[in-house]
C-alpha cells in the first residue's frame, strides 16, 4: 500500500476515521456518564495514548444529540495566565464565553469584594448557563499543566468540586458535564471534600489488545488473520505494549514492505536507526533536562526492570509513557523502552554529571522556590507544607497552634489609584512591618514564628506552640504599625476606615486532635478574615476550635 493513501500516525485520529479503534467498554461508560447532569469524568493516560482522539470523538457524539461542547486545552494558555488565580479564572471564563459565542461580560459580574471563585461561579450561574438551554460538555485537556501551579490548582479544582456538589440541588449547574483529561497525578494539596478527583467516573485508557492490533493492521492493508499474521500482532504487542501511537507508527511503515520488513522493524525498533529514533531521542532529551527522572530510570534498569521509586518521580515517568505502575512497583511499560534506555548508560551521560552539579545547588534552589520574590517572605507553598509538618509536631506535645491572616484593606483600589509600582511598594512595606514585629516580639517557646505572603494582598503567620492570646497581641501590634506607616489612601467613593493604608486580621487557634485538621484551622481563619472585613476593617478578630479557653 502507498503511504500517501494512509492517515499520518503523527496526527490526531479524526472522529469518523476508519483508523480509530474504539476501546470498549470504556467509551460506553463515558458516554453514559455524560448524560448525567453535573457529572465529572476523569480521563488519565500517558502521552500519545489517544486521549485527544477519544475526546474529539466523544464531543462529536455529544453534538449529535444536541449538546453544546467546549474544548479548552491548557497547553494553549500563556504563562501569564497562571500568574494568579484571578488571571487564570478570567482566562478560563473568556475562553468558555468565546466558544459559546456569547458577548464577554466579565466586568459586569466580577466583584473583587466577593472574591475570584465566587465571581467565577456567579458568571457561570447567572450569565453563561442562563443563555444556554441544552447540556454543555466542557473538556479541560492537559489539565496536568495546572498541577505545576499548586496554589491555583488547589483553588480551581476545589471550585469544580463545589459546582459538582451544587448540581445536586441546582438545575442550572446540572447543565454542565466535565471531562478532565490529564497524563499525571495531581499534586495540589486538596482536602478530600474539595477534590474533584474522588468523585464521578475515573477512566484510565487501556492499551490496544492483540485483537485490536490485528483489526488496525487490516485497515492498513495488512491481512494479519492467518497464523503468521497473528504472530506478527503478538510480537508487536510484546515489543510496544499496545501503545496506540507506537502501534500506529509501526503499521504505517509496515504497510509498505519496500520501506521495512517485519524482521528489520523488530531488530531496529529500540535503536537510533529504527522508525522510533526521533521519538526515543526526544524522550532522552527530556531525561537529560530532568536528572531526577534519569537517575530513577537508571536505578530501575540496575534493579532488573522492577523497583519501588519516589511516587512523584514515577508518576512523571508514567506520564511520558516510559513506565507503568502496579501497586507500589514500577516497571517499563514495554520492551522498546527497556531495551533502548538500557543501552543509553544514563549514569555516565551528561544527565548524570548535571545531577551531580544540582546536588550542590539543591539547597539554594529549594530555598528560592519557597520565597516570594516581591516581599522576600516565605510563599504560600512553604507555609502550607510547614503547617502540615508542625501540626503533627505540636500534636505530640498537646500544644496549641495559631494562624494569623492579614489582608491589606482595599489594595486593589490602591493599585488602580496610584499604580502597580505603588502597590508593590505597599506590599514590601507591610512585609517589613511583619518581619520587624516578629523579630522584636519576645515569646518563649520551642518553635519559631513564620510569616509568608499567602496570596495577593494576603499575609499569613504561623505560630506553633502559641495561644490565641499571644497571637492577638502580635496581630494588634502589626495592625497598629501598618496603620502607622502613613501610606496615604483616600477614596471618597468608599467608606475607608482611615485615609491611610490599614489591615484586617483574623486569628484561628486550636489544640490539634482527631477532630481538627490543618485545613479546618485555615478555613476558620479565612472565614473570620471575611468577617473582619465586613466589620468595618482595620480590626482583629479571634476564633478558637476545640480549645479550652478557661
Amino acid at each position: 500500500m502507498n503511504l500517501t493513501s494512509l492517515e499520518s500516525p503523527y496526527e490526531v485520529v479524526a472522529p469518523g476515521s476508519r483508523y480509530y479503534i474504539e476501546r470498549i467498554p470504556v467509551e460506553a461508560l463515558i458516554r453514559e456518564e455524560i448524560t448525567k447532569g453535573g457529572s465529572i469524568t476523569r480521563i488519565k493516560a500517558s502521552q500519545k495514548m489517544g486521549k485527544t482522539s477519544l475526546v474529539l470523538r466523544l464531543l462529536a457524539d455529544a453534538r449529535n444529540i444536541g449538546y453544546r461542547t467546549i474544548y479548552i486545552d491548557l497547553q494553549q494558555a500563556d504563562e501569564n495566565s497562571f500568574a494568579s488565580l484571578e488571571k487564570f479564572l478570567l482566562w478560563f471564563c473568556a475562553n468558555v464565553t468565546q466558544q459559546l459565542q456569547l458577548p464577554l461580560m466579565l466586568d459586569e459580574y466580577w466583584n473583587e469584594y466577593t472574591g475570584n471563585k465566587v465571581s467565577c461561579t456567579v458568571y457561570f450561574k447567572e450569565y453563561l448557563l442562563q443563555q444556554i438551554n441544552s447540556p454543555i460538555v466542557l473538556t479541560l485537556n492537559e489539565l496536568n499543566r495546572l498541577f505545576d501551579y499548586p496554589d491555583i490548582a488547589q483553588d480551581f479544582l476545589s471550585l469544580l468540586r463545589s459546582w459538582y456538589e451544587e448540581a445536586k440541588q441546582n438545575d442550572v449547574f446540572k447543565k454542565m458535564r466535565f471531562l478532565l483529561v490529564h497524563s499525571t497525578e495531581v499534586y495540589a494539596r486538596l482536602n478530600i471534600n474539595q477534590s474533584p478527583f474522588n468523585v464521578g467516573l475515573a477512566i484510565k485508557l487501556p492499551e490496544f489488545t492483540t485483537e485490536q492490533i490485528q483489526a488496525l493492521a487490516l485497515e492498513h492493508g495488512l491481512n494479519w488473520y492467518d497464523k503468521l499474521g497473528k504472530r506478527y500482532a503478538f510480537e508487536i504487542k510484546s515489543m510496544l505494549g499496545g501503545h496506540p501511537y507506537l502501534v500506529r507508527l509501526a503499521l504505517y511503515y509496515l504497510a509498505n514492505r519496500k520501506i521495512i520488513n517485519f524482521e528489520d522493524f523488530l531488530s531496529k525498533a529500540p535503536t537510533n536507526t529504527g522508525i522510533y529514533s526521533g521519538h526515543l531521542r526526544s524522550l532522552l532529551v527530556i531525561l537529560q533536562g530532568r536528572p531526577e527522572l534519569a537517575t530513577a530510570l537508571q536505578n530501575l534498569i540496575n534493579a532488573g526492570g522492577q523497583l519501588d521509586i519516589d511516587h512523584i518521580v514515577e508518576n512523571q515517568l508514567e506520564s511520558l509513557g516510559i513506565v507503568k505502575l502496579d501497586g507500589y512497583q514500577c516497571s517499563f511499560s514495554c520492551e522498546l523502552y527497556r531495551k533502548y534506555f538500557s543501552n543509553q548508560n544514563l549514569q555516565e551521560s551528561s544527565t548524570w554529571q548535571y545531577a551531580k552539579k544540582l546536588q550542590k545547588e539543591n539547597l539554594l534552589l529549594k530555598y528560592l522556590s519557597y520565597v516570594d520574590d516581591l516581599t522576600q517572605l516565605q510563599n504560600k507553598r512553604y507555609f502550607d507544607l510547614l503547617l502540615d509538618e508542625l501540626w503533627l509536631m505540636v500534636a505530640e506535645d498537646d500544644d496549641p497552634i495559631s494562624i494569623i491572616l492579614l489582608d491589606i484593606d482595599y489594595l486593589k483600589i490602591y493599585n488602580r489609584t496610584y499604580g502597580s509600582e505603588a502597590g508593590d511598594n505597599c506590599l514590601r512595606e507591610v512585609a517589613c512591618v511583619i518581619r520587624e514585629v516578629i523579630n522584636d516580639f519576645y515569646v518563649s517557646g520551642t518553635y519559631l514564628i513564620t510569616a509568608a505572603r499567602y496570596e495577593g494582598g494576603n499575609f499569613a503567620l504561623l505560630l506553633p506552640g502559641r495561644t490565641y492570646a499571644t497571637a492577638f497581641q502580635l496581630a494588634e501590634t502589626i495592625r497598629q504599625k501598618v496603620k502607622g506607616l502613613g501610606l496615604y489612601h483616600n477614596n471618597k467613593l468608599v467608606g475607608f476606615p482611615a485615609s491611610v493604608i490599614t489591615a484586617s486580621l483574623a486569628i484561628a487557634s486550636a489544640i490539634p486532635n482527631n477532630e481538627v485538621s490543618p485545613e479546618m484551622l485555615m478555613q476558620e481563619a479565612q472565614k473570620l478574615l471575611e468577617s473582619s472585613k465586613k466589620s468595618g476593617r482595620d480590626c482583629t478578630l479571634v476564633s478558637t476550635i476545640n480549645y479550652n479557653i478557661s
